[in-house]
């Protein structure tokens, strides 16, 4: 069982493993460049887990941008019946695609190639 974590960014909760891509909220930074996610709440795998209050002390994620797109477009209708009233708004999330590269607790990284075996 290879090693996960459990990380919060954007208000949101997540778990990745290593090699994993996920969507979450923009965060700033070129593609191609490397976040520190340091939010995590939880690690598990290799029969053990370890869980936060609320953090994980010494426990982080690496990941690498992969890509800064925005969403699909979601639209917004208020209308009150007989009144004449009705808006629309449209609103395109902005996200960044990540690919978590390392999951890092007490000094002990684990490496995509110690992920695969």
């Amino acid at each position: 069982m290879a090693m996960f974590a459990i990380i919060k960014t954007g208000g949101k909760q997540y778990r990745v493993a290593v090699g994993d891509q996920v969507t979450v909220e923009r965060i700033a930074g070129e593609v191609g460049t490397e976040v520190r996610l340091e939010e995590v709440l939880a690690l598990g795998g290799e029969g053990q887990a370890v869980v936060g209050t609320p953090l994980v002390s010494e426990a982080a994620v690496r990941a690498r941008i992969v890509g800064q797109p925005r969403g699909a477009k979601v639209i917004v209708f208020k209308k009150k019946r007989r009144k004449n009233y009705r808006r629309k708004r449209g609103h395109r999330q902005e996200l960044t695609m990540l690919k978590v590269v390392a999951i890092e607790h007490s000094g002990g990284a684990l490496q995509p190639s110690e992920a695969s075996a």
